[in-house]
Order: structure tokens, then C-alpha cells, then sequence
């Protein structure tokens, strides 16, 4: 199916949370409330004021609690940050999973609306401010290093099932340098026509132009 023909599709109504946490195993209400108050808190600091504001007295401020209140939830920062980007990754495979039950629709159908909602939410302040400043730490903090490439590894296991589904006469490697291919090409776009980015305005140009060229590239793709 043409692009042309997806433009209208089901991602263009689907938006993806700001954070997804894990189902409730009973305990105390107010501990699980908390602990999403603290998350939800710390990424409303980094979305407006970067990672260096991530401290644990500023998020403990931020949501009205002592500092010994908020270390008995998370006892160190590190805990903290993983829990943050837990939440943070797991919105994204809520969506992409919903996507990948579409069994009314082809392959082709669903990586164009994986790829349509991740584009369409680049386009959002939090994607753009948080992602880039994650990826300029990752060069220096060996931690958020490691947590952003967990965090795109899993991301990246949508893609790789309609890939394979696509196209199971490649190899393993292969299927996986694709996806890696998709997800970074994707990514690349935060820094141009992301939010407030010069080339913003141009963005549903440039949704067009790689979701073809994503559905091309997979289905001709051949190792010479």
C-alpha cells in the first residue's frame, strides 16, 4: 500500500504517555501514588530544566517532600533515573504492542504506524528535550550510558518482529541492522524538526519521505 494511503491512519490519533507504570500488586495505595508523584516530578525537571536539576533535594522540593521521604521510595539517584526511564520507555511499548495486534492489517501497515507514531511525537517538548540531552550525557556518564541504550534496545524490539515477519529470508543480523537503521534515522529528525526546531514546520514532509523509505528499504533490502 502506498503512503498516500496510510496518511490518515491510526497513528495520527494516538499519543503516547508521558510515563506508563507498572499494574498495582496491592500494598499501600498512597506508596504507589507517591512513587508516581516523584517520577511524574522528576521528568516534568528534566523535560524543563535538563539533568543537571535531577538532584535528589530538587525532586524532593519539587514534590513537597523531605529528602528522607523520598530515599525511603528511592534510595539513591541512580534508582531513581532507571525507574524514571522505565516509565518513560514503557509508554512507548504500550503503543507499539496495541500497534502490533492490528491483525487486520499487513506488516507494511503496521511499521508505517510504528514509524508515523514515533515521528508524530518527536514533535513533542518532552521527546525533544529529553532524548537529546540524554544522548550528550551518554558521551560522559557511563550510568545513562548504559540506561538510554537499554532504553533503545527495547524500543527497537517492535521493529525487529514486523521486520522478521517481513522479510524472514534475511539473516538475524541483518533484520537487526535495519531496525537500527529505522530507529536512528527517526531519532536523527529530534534535532531538526523537532520541537521548536528550524524544521518543524516541515515535519509532515519529512514523515512521508521516511516512512517510504522505510517500507522500501526493508522490503528491497539486499546484501551485496
Amino acid at each position: 500500500m502506498p503512503f498516500s494511503d496510510l496518511e490518515s491512519r491510526k497513528f495520527k490519533n494516538i499519543s503516547v504517555a508521558n510515563l506508563a507504570f507498572p499494574p498495582r500488586q496491592g500494598g499501600y495505595s498512597k506508596g504507589h501514588d507517591t512513587r508516581e508523584q516523584i517520577l511524574s516530578s522528576a521528568l516534568h525537571l528534566l523535560v524543563e530544566e535538563g539533568y543537571s536539576a535531577l538532584s535528589m533535594r530538587r525532586i524532593a522540593s519539587v514534590c513537597g517532600l523531605k529528602i528522607g521521604n523520598l530515599t525511603y521510595h528511592f534510595a539513591t539517584r541512580e534508582e531513581l533515573i532507571r525507574a524514571l526511564l522505565d516509565a518513560l520507555i514503557r509508554a512507548y511499548e504500550i503503543e507499539f504492542d496495541a500497534i502490533l495486534q492490528f491483525t487486520d492489517e499487513t506488516p507494511e501497515e503496521r511499521l508505517a504506524e510504528i514509524c508515523g507514531l514515533v515521528l508524530e511525537d518527536i514533535r513533542t517538548k518532552r521527546t525533544t528535550h529529553v532524548f537529546p540531552e540524554l544522548w550528550a550525557l551518554g558521551n560522559h556518564d557511563p550510568f545513562v550510558l548504559e540506561r538510554v541504550q537499554e532504553l533503545y534496545t527495547r524500543a527497537r524490539r517492535s521493529l525487529l518482529e514486523i521486520i522478521e515477519e517481513l522479510r524472514p529470508d534475511l539473516a538475524t543480523q541483518d533484520r537487526e541492522d535495519l531496525a537500527l537503521f529505522i530507529s536512528a534515522s527517526m531519532e536523527g529528525l529530534t534535532v531538526f524538526a523537532g520541537y521548536e526546531k528550524p524544521f518543524e514546520k516541515r515535519m509532515d514532509q519529512l514523515e512521508a519521505i521516511a516512512i517510504q523509505s522505510f517500507l522500501r528499504i526493508v522490503a528491497t533490502y539486499r546484501i551485496e
